[in-house]
């Protein structure tokens, strides 16, 4: 019997509820990040798009958004690539 591939890995636009699951944060952090915008000292919010009332982020745009933040194998080591502090 094939095994079924979970909704996240073939949608394009993702909903709030698969978003948190896919980035590992909280859906409130994405409520507030929307509502208030980028604030110092703040992880940046992911970039949106809004069709008619709904909310929904692209799959594109949130590997970026991954992608954009530092790397590190432990925490007493340097930055590496990214460009979020």
């Amino acid at each position: 019997m094939p095994t079924a591939i979970p909704a996240a890995e073939t949608k394009r636009a993702l909903s709030e509820i698969e978003t948190a699951e896919y980035i590992g944060m909280s859906r409130s952090f994405l409520r507030q990040s929307r509502m208030e915008g980028n604030r110092d000292n703040r992880t940046p919010a992911p970039p949106f798009i809004k069709i008619g009332r709904a909310v929904r982020y692209l799959k594109e745009d949130l590997d970026a958004w991954l992608d954009s933040f530092y790397r590190m194998e432990h925490s007493g080591q340097s930055a590496i690539g990214g460009k979020h502090v």
